[in-house]
């Protein structure tokens, strides 16, 4: 009994010093295989008395069980942790990270931006919106705005016209958005007071010009709208869209064929490491043009010029968005590049307010 006990410390420690399915095979056949110790013991049986058979061989065989039981669950373990490390070293992540919001990752167009900061501050002062169509006659685009025929802003290079229809009448892609202002005009009796934002075409292109581009124009009909009204809103706009406490503003003396006078304004400026400033400095810069409702085209939209007036301005929504958020060149306005979107859109959340601020 001796021996057994001893044989079995012996086969149990070897069995849990087995660290691999290998080891502890060979531990087996050391123990249970034909010539294993185990196996030598069993075979000394038949050499033993009826009463000695008795006795050692239940201590044999119960030997015989517990290794077994022993080198079953060893051989478990070791399965468990190879398939563990496996799977460590084989571990492939399928997950994917959470994907931000569609509001977290959508952008606004600059153009769209600051159309929204023109209304919001025009709709402050009271203006209405105004639309019209982007194809539009000869009438409404240059006849009804004062444009006499042969004037080079009806020729090809400037306009973009479409083939004559059977009378010959040629409609075109408007050059600007003077014609609303003639349809509000047409179907609307003063007192007036809109804006006109909305996409212009022309033939052009290259850094600071491109064929399809946008513009704001505004327009006042009333009884006693005069240069004053017209100084104090086009000051009141600039302070409050490139957000200065203060904005200096001259007027020159200009022609367009639909006002009388014109003028064309620039705002005081700062042009310092490269850098457009606005509200200080001693530069200047052009940025819109403006006037006095011609008479001819008051009465071309069947408003008394003599109990009437008016004033009117215009300026380019891309050239002013250039100008507020530092963009240098226009034609990326228009290429769908996801990246320059993404650095110079805004949150499509970041609603601008003269309350909470503009640019978001």
């Amino acid at each position: 009994m001796t021996d057994i006990t001893e044989l079995e410390q012996r086969l149990t420690a070897d069995i849990a010093a087995a660290d691999t399915e290998a080891a502890l095979e060979a531990v087996r056949v050391a123990a249970l295989g034909k010539k294993g110790s185990v196996s030598a013991l069993l075979a000394t049986l038949g050499k033993m008395s009826s009463d000695e058979r008795k006795t050692s061989g239940a201590a044999i065989n119960v030997l015989k069980d517990r290794i077994a039981e022993a080198l079953a669950a060893k051989r478990d373990t070791l399965r468990e942790q190879a398939l563990a490390a496996r799977l460590q070293q084989e571990a492939v992540d399928v997950t994917l990270p959470v994907r931000d919001e569609a509001v977290a990752l959508g952008r606004i167009h600059p153009i769209t931006q600051v159309m929204d900061e023109l209304t919001a501050i025009f709709g402050d002062m009271g203006f209405s919106i105004a639309e019209g169509p982007d194809v539009e006659t000869d009438f409404y685009n240059f006849t009804a705005l004062n444009f006499p025929e042969g004037h080079p802003a009806r020729e090809m290079h400037d306009t973009f016209f479409f083939k004559p229809d059977a009378t010959g009448a040629r409609n075109l892609l408007r050059t600007h958005t003077s014609p609303v202002q003639i349809r509000t005009m047409t179907n609307k009796k003063p007192p007036i007071r809109i804006i006109c934002p909305g996409r212009t075409y022309r033939c052009d292109s290259d850094q600071t010009h491109t064929p399809m581009f946008h513009q704001v124009e505004g327009l006042v009909i009333d009884k006693t709208a005069n240069l004053a009204n017209l100084k104090w809103v086009l000051q009141e706009f600039c302070r409050a869209f490139f957000e200065v406490d203060q904005v200096k503003m001259r007027f020159r003396p200009s022609f367009f064929p639909f006002t009388e006078p014109s003028m064309e304004v620039d705002i005081q400026c700062s042009r310092k490491g490269g850098e457009i400033r606005f509200g200080e400095g001693d530069d200047w810069l052009e940025i819109l043009g403006c006037g006095m409702v011609h008479p001819n085209v008051l009465r071309h939209c069947g408003i008394d010029p003599d109990e009437y007036q008016g004033f009117a301005w215009g300026m380019g929504i891309d050239r002013i968005a250039m100008l507020k958020y530092g963009m240098p060149d226009l034609r990326p306005f228009f290429e769908a590049d996801v990246r320059w979107l993404k650095h110079y859109g805004f949150r499509p959340l970041d609603i601008p307010t003269l309350t909470g601020g503009l640019s978001g």
